[in-house]
């Protein structure tokens, strides 16, 4: 399954890492690892932020993504499940199911 893997570096440590020449390093070992379909990073609320999206093909996967932003950078880590405009289109029928079960139901206060 396709996931969004969110890695928030708190400041502190990133400067650490910048300071002593490992913050790209070890980033891109770990990337090397984990093999992603894609990354990008930027700044989210004052911390270094990574975005990768990657495919798991279990869920007994999840340490071994997760488990070195933990451990290197003491990251903040969350997976969620991603689609892709043809994933979305597969999911049509889920969509119509939903809107006639609950798409007429009363809208809550």
């Amino acid at each position: 399954m396709r996931m969004l893997l969110k890695v928030s570096i708190p400041t502190e440590v990133g400067n650490e890492r910048v300071l002593d020449g490992s913050l790209g390093k070890t980033i891109e070992a770990i990337l090397n690892d984990i093999h992603p379909e894609a990354s990008y990073f930027a700044e989210e609320k004052g911390q270094r932020m990574g975005f990768i999206f990657c495919n798991l093909k279990d869920e007994s996967e999840i340490p071994a993504v997760s488990e070195p932003w933990f451990l290197a950078f003491n990251a903040t880590v969350e997976l969620h499940p991603a689609m892709t405009v043809a994933d979305l289109k597969k999911a049509a029928p889920g969509f119509e199911r939903a809107v006639t079960k609950y798409g007429s139901l009363p809208k809550a206060a």
